[in-house]
């Protein structure tokens, strides 16, 4: 998620679940082979699949980053076609691309010959008012016709006038059954169903129909539901990590961090929602985020937050 699901909050969700795919937050072209490539795909969470998930809309430009990917541990590469804020539609890409499926298609293909990582594309059900199936269907074909065998696929249009980026993921309605019309339609082709999906329970039953699942807002704001994901959706025989085990493995990352000149905040943000609606989860978040900007925040500020939670929690 743009802004969000930086490479400290990949490192916190790795300590919640093993298997599940992570995904960067979207990096534009731009700012790979123009800006500091160091910092936008370094990649510390140490195991399993994350995907790079890119915006752009030059197929040059794309190949030359999916090519970055396998550099730095990626196990994916994906193409967002789904992003609706003004910032994206400034640039040309994000949802307004779903108007132009060739140019997709160009950009699919030119990653796929750039790199051996699987390249998927994450987009919308309609944009404005190209929002009919028709529309979809020819979409869908044209970029699996360049090599993309699995679509994310966030379950609402997107406004691109009118409508907010929060208003965008909230305001117009989720539709799953055209999701699942997709997989009728395209039954080689690999769905994951994205919007509106917050329990693992929802995303097993997604998965009756469906190839995956994306969960974004719900696991930021909840991350302890990813806990028994590796159980839950995986089938393995582990055992959900405590709270207390994730924080204990957050300790150690954190305190590597600061001595590299990292600041609290850009690591404890992602963790203020780890105890939600639990006994001191308030105080707990309060503590952290009115302490964690100061200039000389350190690990301190985190123990002092934990003495808010029973300690059995």
């Amino acid at each position: 998620m743009l802004d969000w699901t930086d490479r400290h909050c990949r490192f916190f969700h790795r300590q919640l679940s093993q298997h599940a795919l992570l995904y960067t937050e979207m990096v534009t072209t731009g700012a790979l082979l123009h800006g500091d490539r160091e910092s936008h795909l370094r990649n510390p969470t140490g195991s399993g699949p994350v995907a790079l998930q890119l915006g752009g809309s030059d197929p040059q430009a794309l190949a030359e980053c999916a090519a970055m990917a396998g550099d730095y541990g990626y196990s994916e590469v994906n193409l967002n076609v789904g992003c609706p804020s003004d910032r994206v539609q400034n640039g040309s890409f994000g949802a307004c691309l779903m108007k132009q499926p060739e140019l997709v298609a160009e950009c699919v293909d030119a990653m796929r010959t750039a790199t051996a990582l699987e390249v998927t594309v994450k987009h919308r059900i309609g944009v404005d008012d190209c929002d009919s199936y028709q529309a979809l269907h020819h979409f869908v074909d044209s970029v699996a016709s360049a090599g993309c065998q699995h679509f994310i696929v966030h379950a609402r249009k997107a406004w691109l006038q009118g409508l907010s980026p929060k208003q965008n993921r909230e305001v117009p309605p989720l539709n799953y059954s055209v999701v699942e019309q997709l997989k009728t339609d395209f039954p080689q082709l690999g769905f994951s169903l994205n919007g509106g999906i917050e329990s693992l329970a929802a995303a097993s039953s997604a998965l009756e129909k469906l190839d995956g699942t994306m969960i974004g807002r719900e696991a930021y704001a909840n991350p302890y539901l990813l806990a028994a994901a590796d159980r839950d959706i995986f089938n393995t025989a582990t055992t959900p990590p405590t709270r207390g085990q994730v924080i204990e493995a957050m300790s150690g990352y954190i305190e590597t961090e600061l001595a590299a000149g990292t600041r609290l905040h850009h690591i404890t943000r992602h963790m203020l929602g780890l105890y939600r609606e639990l006994p001191g989860a308030r105080q707990f978040r309060r503590h952290l985020s009115e302490n964690c900007y100061r200039e000389d925040a350190a690990i301190e500020v985190l123990w002092r937050a934990l003495e808010f939670i029973p300690g059995d929690l």
